[in-house]
């Protein structure tokens, strides 16, 4: 259901999206992958294209609906493009003083196909042990885990270890998150926290 929602939203936003807008959008997302070379061809002929005859209603019409089915391409192969706006930093470790600058906790299993994670007030090792429940009884395969500082800035997520976390673990994470894909995954899954 969800799934449906989203498509509908992505696509009244992009009904009423200027052509301009679309292609700042889609170029910002592309830039967060391992594709963008596939694309930026495409993209750069359709800015001179915008540039050069931007006024013509002809011509900003083809660009708009050539730009409308290259997302829903996107969107077909499991991208999403609504992260283009948001990114992620990871920066070193924090500690409870962290609190006072709005940064909350957050406990993170990373599994082969899937992130599972709960924040929460509870300590690191409480959220830990909710979080083990939780997934009792299914067939997680958790490759990692990490106890996390997390507080949104505008549309940055930040990420810190906790004292909990171990330095190689943290470094772990960082390698893991150098993947533009796995990035974006992991925004994605994060999107929702406050």
């Amino acid at each position: 259901m969800a799934g449906i929602v989203g498509r509908i939203s992505a696509g009244l936003a992009e009904r009423w999206a200027s052509a301009w807008s679309l292609l700042s959008d889609t170029t910002n997302y592309l830039s967060r992958t391992s594709i963008l070379d596939q694309y930026e061809a495409e993209l750069a002929e359709m800015r001179l294209r915008l540039s050069s005859k931007g006024r013509d209603e002809s011509v900003l019409r083809a660009v708009k609906k050539e730009l409308v089915e290259m997302r829903a391409a996107l969107r077909s192969q499991g991208y999403d493009l609504s992260l283009g706006s948001l990114d992620l930093s990871i920066q070193g470790f924090r500690n409870d003083a962290s609190m006072a600058e709005g940064f909350r906790r957050v406990v993170l299993f990373i599994g082969k196909r899937q992130i599972w994670f709960l924040d929460g007030d509870a300590n690191h090792i409480e959220l830990h042990r909710y979080l083990e429940r939780r997934l009792e009884g299914t067939s997680a395969e958790i490759l990692e885990k990490h106890y996390l500082w997390y507080r949104w800035n505008h549309g940055q997520l930040i990420l810190s270890g906790a004292d909990t976390e171990s330095r190689e673990g943290f470094e772990t994470l960082k390698v893991w998150c150098s993947n533009p894909e796995r990035r974006l995954h992991l925004i994605g899954r994060l999107k929702s926290l406050k």
